[in-house]
């Protein structure tokens, strides 16, 4: 059977079946890149979720595997070698699960390095940027009377969303016809951003077509529609 004990994060959330990759999470945008990324490779795995409202995320058994106490990350039992990986960074995570499938990732150097480079546009742009907007429009920001960091992020996010839409004026996605972890990385926080942060209308979603042709596509997988609401939220008491 296999030994996970040597991670003081099995301490607090034990693994019920612990040759299947364990997963520490969210269904936040960040989060379900990772679940959305396993229900679509089929790996085996076991979803934990991270109790932000009881500070979980800063308790020392998860620091001992993510020390900037951020949610996704993952232990895959069956790593490189056929040793343990603890593994966080959502990008990174889906970097690695691509790499360990064989799935989702352009297979000639090229290719791999375009992905990449959207992966990271994403991690560094669109993640950032529409977080800021979202806490601006929905949460405390919001009764800030001055509106200019509010519409500097507005501004920003409707760049951002313009790039996107212009790169899949001719693509079915963002790498072209074939689905990938940019899609998996990118679309979440498309989501986020007209549902959650309730922003569609200040953005100005509606002309970005393209952006919502993909978007309703994304949404549309089995393996999104699952991996959205995992981890499932406690049974109510």
């Amino acid at each position: 059977m296999t030994d996970l004990s040597a991670f003081p994060i099995t301490r607090k959330w034990p693994a019920a079946h612990p040759e299947r990759l364990q997963l520490y999470s969210l269904p936040t945008p960040n989060g379900v890149k990772v679940s959305i990324m396993l229900e679509e490779t089929g790996l085996a795995y076991e979803p934990h979720r991270v109790d932000f409202g009881g500070n979980e995320q800063l308790s020392p058994e998860f620091l001992s595997l993510n020390p900037n106490n951020k949610i996704p990350a993952i232990l895959d039992p069956d790593g490189p070698g056929g040793k343990p990986l603890a593994l966080f960074e959502s990008g990174a995570i889906l970097l690695y699960l691509a790499e360990k499938t064989g799935r989702f990732l352009p297979a000639d150097a090229a290719g791999r390095y375009e992905a990449i480079q959207w992966l990271m546009f994403q991690m560094g742009g669109i993640g950032p940027m529409f977080g800021q907007l979202g806490f601006f429009n929905k949460f405390a920001g919001k009764d800030y009377e001055d509106k200019r960091p509010r519409d500097r992020y507005v501004a920003e996010s409707r760049r951002l969303l313009g790039v996107l839409d212009t790169r899949l004026a001719e693509r079915e996605w963002i790498m072209g016809s074939d689905y990938g972890i940019a899609d998996i990385a990118t679309f979440p926080w498309i989501r986020n951003l007209v549902g959650f942060y309730e922003a569609g209308e200040l953005v100005g979603f509606e002309n970005f077509r393209n952006v919502q042709r993909a978007l309703a596509a994304f949404i549309a997988r089995p393996a999104v529609m699952a991996g959205l609401a995992i981890p499932a939220a406690p049974p109510a008491a």
